[in-house]
């Protein structure tokens, strides 16, 4: 993952105004928003595509322009963007389809309870409890974003055992930007250190290609490193957190017995382990929750993104003895179990349920993975990684382009598509220079296949 001030340097001087020919209502629309919000609100991408309107699985732009989404926004529309049955139950669970004047499920709800949330707490519960992995799941604790979660999940463990205040994270992690989130995002260098937070290494390494990761790992440097780490701090350990897989430090897949010897630390020294599941929940990684995924059970799963299939909403689920360690208002926030997350994530769990999302998903990454593996062999390209619907495109340097250009080429040249007018919708590059594909679960595999073999040709003739 890329330090902060490596970011600061690269959006240091960015490109005045994204602009793409014969785009004239899309580069106005640009323009208008230069003038009213400032480059802060997005991470660069050198698309910037302008979308009008999204169904299933793409994006269209106001010229009518239609992009097939790599992205499902940000690995949150899992089940597709604005599937018409999805928001039906929505508007049936908040009873939106009465007449305006009967009334309806408030929007808001702070300091009070509405049935419906204790409906989704309910089901979210049994969801995960249901899956192997999942038999710690036992409160839920709802925040109004992910870096809330993780901020509420980190202050739980340190109040489980008093005294206890020291949390290990792994290295190149992403979990927010706030308070105790931002702490334990990154490394050492990328923030000045909060004295409660220590890091510990993640292989990537061993794990930087999918031939690599088929490998076994060799456990001793991180058994020999947790060891120090205990020896340093003793009873002062609370926590570890990690992710599944890094997303936002370059889309870094461990095998699963390096997650598998951080519970067994934790079991060893009753420590909470944390994790972060919030780009990972419901599907990503193949099974319904990572845990499955990499035969562990945490004690805590922090979920997001995809649970409401796009509409914010966050939680930390868990044992009740730990989270039940905070007290009234101690983990509460404005928006926690606001009505309309709780219908999206009942609505989301509905599909899941109803429908073979999960054995679909399973058949389009294998589909994703053999186009992938053969863009290895052309030269702008280093290394492919991934599992599931979740992949990263590590970019190499081409000629005189250094890797992060050659990635942002590729978003750019996927944006305007092939000489069939097969256009991609891809975010900016993670760490610098690895691309994240990601569809929605639900893509169609015909669709998948041909959009895939645009975006090997377009890269293909890079030069």
């Amino acid at each position: 993952m890329a330090t902060s001030s490596t970011k600061r340097t690269e959006n240091a001087n960015p490109p005045a105004a994204v602009q793409h020919q014969g785009e004239d209502r899309s580069n106005a629309i640009r323009a208008r928003m230069a003038a009213v919000e400032p480059r802060g609100l997005r991470t660069y991408t050198p698309s910037l595509a302008v979308i009008a309107r999204s169904e299933g699985c793409y994006h269209y732009t106001p010229e009518g322009r239609k992009l097939a989404d790599f992205t499902s926004g940000v690995l949150v529309a899992n089940l597709g963007h604005n599937p018409p049955a999805w928001w039906r139950r929505i508007l049936e669970l908040m009873q939106l389809d009465r007449a305006a004047d009967a009334g309806s499920v408030p929007l808001t709800t702070y300091n009070a309870v509405t049935e419906l949330e204790v409906l989704a707490s309910e089901r979210l519960v049994a969801s995960l409890r249901a899956q192997p992995g999942g038999g710690r799941m036992e409160h839920v604790l709802w925040a109004a974003s992910g870096s809330e979660a993780i901020q509420k999940s980190l202050w739980a463990a340190m109040a489980h055992r008093p005294g206890a205040d020291v949390i290990l994270a792994t290295r190149a992690g992403f979990h927010g930007k706030k308070g105790l989130a931002g702490a334990v995002t990154g490394s050492e260098r990328d923030h000045e250190r909060d004295p409660r937070v220590r890091f510990i290494s993640f292989p990537c390494d061993e794990c930087r290609s999918v031939e690599r990761r088929r490998l076994p790992l060799d456990l001793a440097p991180y058994e020999k490193e947790l060891a120090a780490a205990l020896k340093e701090h003793g009873d002062r350990l609370c926590a570890v957190i990690t992710e599944p897989y890094l997303g936002g430090g370059g889309s870094y897949h461990p095998q699963p017995e390096y997650l598998q010897l951080l519970q067994r630390f934790c079991r060893e020294h009753d420590l909470v382990f944390i994790l972060d599941e919030i780009q990972s929940n419901f599907g990503r990684t193949g099974s319904m929750y990572a845990f499955t995924t990499y035969g562990i059970e945490p004690d805590i799963a922090v979920l997001g993104k995809g649970m409401a299939n796009g509409i914010p909403v966050d939680a930390a689920v868990g044992r009740a003895d730990v989270l039940g360690t905070l007290n009234y208002g101690e983990g509460s926030d404005t928006w926690s179990g606001h009505p309309l997350g709780c219908a999206a994530v009942l609505a989301t769990l509905e599909a899941f349920e109803q429908q073979d999302v999960l054995g679909h998903a399973a058949t389009l990454s294998e589909v994703i993975e053999r186009h992938l593996l053969r863009m290895t062999k052309l030269p702008a390209i280093a290394a492919v990684r991934g599992e599931g619907t979740v992949w990263g495109i590590e970019c190499a340097p081409l000629g005189s382009q250094a890797a992060g250009d050659v990635a942002n080429r590729i978003v750019e040249d996927c944006y305007r598509g092939d000489a069939s007018g097969r256009a991609v919708h891809l975010l900016g590059p993670l760490a610098g220079k690895v691309l994240r594909v990601a569809p929605p679960l639900v893509m169609p595999l015909d669709e998948a296949e041909e959009y895939l073999s645009a975006m090997l040709d377009i890269i293909a003739h890079l030069n």
